[in-house]
């Protein structure tokens, strides 16, 4: 059966909204300039990482408990208390490891659980026994939920230092092949992308520590350090919607559209720009559809997609990071005047 990613519940939900028609920043031509100065993607182009594994568990799956970081401090209270137990299949993977043994001193090391309709992601994962896990942030995302802007808290980070949900914003395989097929097909979803920090803005005149700054969606920054022009974190960047999609095939022009439709995320700090779950659990295979990670700057008779090509979406003014995070409690689901759950 195909796999598609979790998906909120809340209609509402900022990661389902087409941006395809919303204004732009004022200084959206600036801001791209500013980032391409820096260097614009990481690497220099539009890549995609396959190494993102959602594990999908059965009714019963083993639990086991987050004792803490080694190497630094717990994120705390932007993350759940240590002691705090997760979902863990038999077959569970942290990215790129193929196990759960992951270098988390030195690697991101996310672990991705979808339970019922609860999204557990951890961060600097490593299993250390085999009733427990290490790791720096558990979040857990209830999919039922309703979330407000200030999604978990304000100033309060996630597995993603963005503050965002990671597993509903990558690309899925089998999502791709059934947009591919259909006309004007999309994911239906914003996509997850991360730069590296000297390319993200910074701008110590708003106060915040170390000129760290971010921008709706975003809760939370990570370690911009880049010209304060270019883009913040948190950033909604859309594919302009005259780019040219002949010469590519159909999965990468659904991903395409998507882009125009749905935008891109600035989630994390790092040099691989776009994000896909790994293809091993699902009915199509990236190679079967034509995607490599280098699909969107080698593809023979394409144009190669540059950040020149986007768009920076108004999402508000910078708010100043300050790291001190204030947790929020999402409401719960929308009721139909009938008094059930929607």
């Amino acid at each position: 059966m195909a796999a598609t990613l979790p998906r909120f519940a809340d209609p509402n939900s900022v990661w389902h909204q087409p941006v395809d028609m919303v204004p732009l920043h004022p200084q959206s031509a600036s801001m791209i300039s500013a980032w391409v100065g820096a260097g614009g993607f990481g690497l220099g182009r539009m890549q995609i990482d396959f190494g993102m594994v959602i594990n999908r568990t059965d009714a019963s799956p083993p639990w086991r408990t987050i004792s803490g970081y080694p190497y630094d401090d717990y994120y705390t209270p932007d993350c759940e208390p240590i002691g705090t137990a997760m979902p863990v299949p038999a077959n569970a993977e942290i990215e790129h490891s193929g196990g759960l043994s992951c270098t988390n001193d030195s690697e991101d090391c996310h672990l991705l659980v979808l339970h019922d309709q609860t999204l557990y992601e951890a961060y600097h994962v490593n299993a250390d026994s085999p009733s427990t896990l290490e790791a720096q942030c558990l979040v857990r995302w209830d999919l039922n939920a309703r979330y407000a802007d200030v999604q978990r808290g304000e100033h309060c980070t996630s597995a993603d230092a963005a503050g965002f949900p990671i597993a509903p914003l990558l690309l899925n395989s089998d999502e791709v092949a059934a947009a591919a097929q259909a006309a004007d097909g999309t994911v239906g979803h914003a996509l997850r992308f991360i730069l590296p920090n000297a390319r993200m803005a910074n701008d110590p005149s708003l106060g915040g520590v170390s000129g760290r700054l971010y921008v709706r969606p975003a809760t939370h920054a990570g370690s911009p350090s880049g010209p304060s022009a270019s883009i913040p974190y948190g950033s909604r960047l859309r594919l302009r919607p005259d780019f040219p999609l002949t010469g590519y095939n159909a999965a990468a022009q659904a991903i395409l559209r998507s882009l125009m439709r749905y935008g891109m995320v600035l989630a994390d700090g790092g040099n691989i720009a776009l994000t896909a779950e790994n293809d091993a659990r699902n009915v199509h295979s990236w190679a079967s559809l034509g995607i490599n990670s280098r699909v969107f700057d080698q593809t023979s008779g394409a144009q190669i997609v540059r950040p020149q090509d986007f768009q920076v979406i108004d999402t508000g003014s910078r708010i100043a990071e300050t790291y001190d995070c204030v947790r929020a409690t999402p409401a719960p689901p929308a009721l139909f005047a009938d008094g059930f759950e929607s």
